[in-house]
């Protein structure tokens, strides 16, 4: 789009707006001063036409006959380069962008979750394997538990019954190993009070 002069509006010669902020009329001789974004001067680039697919090759969801060039972050839908839209560093499909559109925001559809609940019931039982290790893994469990207890369950289930479980049994390998520690307290206190008796 040329830049209009300000007086005769006529188009300002765009080599003069590359190299300085003021550009003579040529056809009027005024002296303008202009700034203008450094896109003016960029060549006008157009956009890449979808390619049609050939046997065995994803094709757009939309465009069954194109070629696919990515999938969708929202849905995994396949689109073509006219369907892909990049959003947030994202490509989407146009659905999910106007699924979007009336909320306000983006719309992100969780495909997945960490299921912490699981992992909170894994490593003390795991652990039992190699038992020296449950003084880590009881009580690191118990705060696991407490940290994640609010955070969203799986999809599909409801009961934090596995959270429940997990704090019983790292609740259970701790007051093990205290009592351990105690009992093991009281045998050496006795066994040295009995060596100072018969040394006596």
């Amino acid at each position: 789009m040329p830049v209009p002069c300000a007086r005769c509006d006529s188009p300002l010669p765009l080599w003069e707006l590359a190299s300085a902020s003021a550009a003579v009329c040529t056809s009027c001789g005024s002296r303008n001063t202009v700034r203008v974004f450094p896109s003016l001067f960029a060549a006008p680039t157009t956009p890449a036409l979808p390619e049609s697919a050939l046997d065995g090759e994803a094709a757009c969801f939309d465009h069954p006959s194109k070629r696919a060039v990515a999938a969708c972050h929202q849905c995994g839908r396949f689109v073509c380069q006219l369907c892909s839209v990049e959003f947030g560093g994202q490509v989407w499909c146009p659905a999910c962008v106007a699924a979007g559109k009336g909320s306000g925001k983006a719309v992100y559809l969780e495909p997945s979750r960490m299921l912490f609940d699981s992992i909170a019931l894994t490593v003390p039982l795991a652990s039992l394997i190699f038992w020296p290790i449950t003084i880590i893994t009881g009580p690191g469990t118990v705060v696991f538990s407490a940290m994640t207890w609010k955070r969203p369950l799986s999809l599909v289930r409801k009961s934090r019954w596995r959270f429940m479980v997990a704090i019983l049994i790292g609740l259970a390998e701790t007051i093990g190993w205290l009592w351990l520690v105690i009992y093991s307290w009281e045998q050496f206190r006795m066994g040295a009070g009995m060596g100072t008796n018969g040394s006596r």
